[in-house]
């Protein structure tokens, strides 16, 4: 039996295993007693974890890293005629058969004996390994996908708002369908940053706060991060050598609207900060605008960077960190940082868009 495995779809969630393994190691050290062992698994649905993988592996923290072709329901033949529209009993016998059939699809493309692990962390059970995970009776502990991220949005209820309660029975009961974010019947419980002010707050929801496992890590830790998610350091040291001493804005790119709205929104951003300091962008990873055509003049950080790896590296500081929809709470290279939020959003798209758990 191995002990530790984590299903990552973003560089977020790489970061996040990260922590919890060095946690864990101090914990155990201090304790006199082995930690065990941990793998990652990258999954190719959402996200280009490019070279990551061997460095993630040569930072010692893993015992192995594992590529994932996870697939969503359209990339299997037949499963389509299950989404049909129809009454509510149609679409819900529907959705039964659906999941039996998906979750069985999913078979021949997972990357180990997920039965073998004693403890099994999935960022995002949204995703087709929650599916496939709860129909194969598999324990796991699902973790927030992003930092609050619960605070924000509470996907199943927004997805079904007046079934919500009877999905809820299938799911957590029966196991007939699955809910994503911890609503699974095989998942243990759902790590959250903060429990204090959710809108629905659960009897399962685990508090793990990141605060605590990112100050705790100590220089060598910090080190091993560095390492681990900077592909290129040196360009990365002449980038903080051309920051210089003057007043200094980071951009943080989201993922928004579509993209000739999301250019104007981050041209808007620029003018409204360009007078307080130099401009620099730090482009979302799934972010698929070509800032590097569009906004040659700004320097820019590599987009497959976690923000938060920003706060380890000497030399990098700046005056704010301004930031859409991404949550800022985790920044501390720079003296404010700025989540402009929902009331901004509002003069780009439909607020029901951004506002989803205002609306259930």
């Amino acid at each position: 039996m191995n002990d530790r495995i984590y299903v990552c779809h973003t560089f977020y969630h790489a970061y996040i295993s990260f922590l919890k393994e060095l946690a864990l190691r101090e914990k155990a050290a201090n304790e006199g007693r082995d930690y065990g062992d941990a793998t990652m698994v990258l999954s190719k649905l959402s996200n280009d974890f490019k070279d990551s993988k061997k460095r993630f592996l040569d930072s010692g923290i893993f015992k192995e890293v594992l590529d994932y072709d996870e697939k969503r329901e359209d990339a299997f033949p037949g499963l389509e005629k299950y989404k049909k529209p129809g009454n509510m009993l149609v679409k819900t016998f529907n959705r039964i058969i659906l999941t039996s059939k998906f979750a069985k699809a999913l078979e021949a493309d997972v990357p180990c004996d997920f039965k073998k692990y004693k403890d099994i962390y999935v960022f995002c059970d949204a995703d087709p390994i929650g599916t496939y995970l709860n129909k194969h009776r598999i324990r796991y502990h699902a973790v927030e996908d992003g930092l609050n991220n619960l605070h924000y949005i509470d996907l199943p209820r927004v997805k079904d708002p007046k079934l919500f309660n009877f999905k809820k029975f299938l799911s957590r009961n029966l196991n007939l369908i699955v809910m994503s974010d911890g609503y699974g019947k095989y998942c243990v419980d759902m790590e959250v940053n903060n429990i204090a002010g959710h809108k629905y707050p659960r009897k399962n929801f685990v508090e793990v706060p990141r605060k605590e496992l990112s100050d705790r890590l100590t220089d060598e830790d910090k080190k091993i991060l560095t390492k681990a998610f900077i592909a290129d350091y040196d360009k990365l040291e002449e980038l903080i050598k051309e920051m210089g001493d003057d007043d200094k804005i980071l951009i943080l790119t989201d993922p928004l609207c579509t993209l000739d709205v999301r250019e104007r929104i981050f041209k808007d951003i620029i003018k409204m900060y360009e007078k307080e300091g130099r401009i620099f962008l730090k482009p979302h990873p799934r972010d698929k605008l070509d800032y590097k055509t569009i906004f040659s003049q700004y320097p820019q950080f590599d987009a497959t960077v976690p923000m938060e790896i920003l706060n380890f590296i000497p030399g990098v500081r700046f005056k704010k960190a301004i930031g859409v929809l991404t949550e800022m709470k985790a920044i501390t290279f720079a003296d404010e940082a700025i989540r402009l939020g929902a009331d901004f959003m509002d003069a780009y798209e439909e607020p029901s868009i951004h506002r989803q758990n205002e609306y259930i």
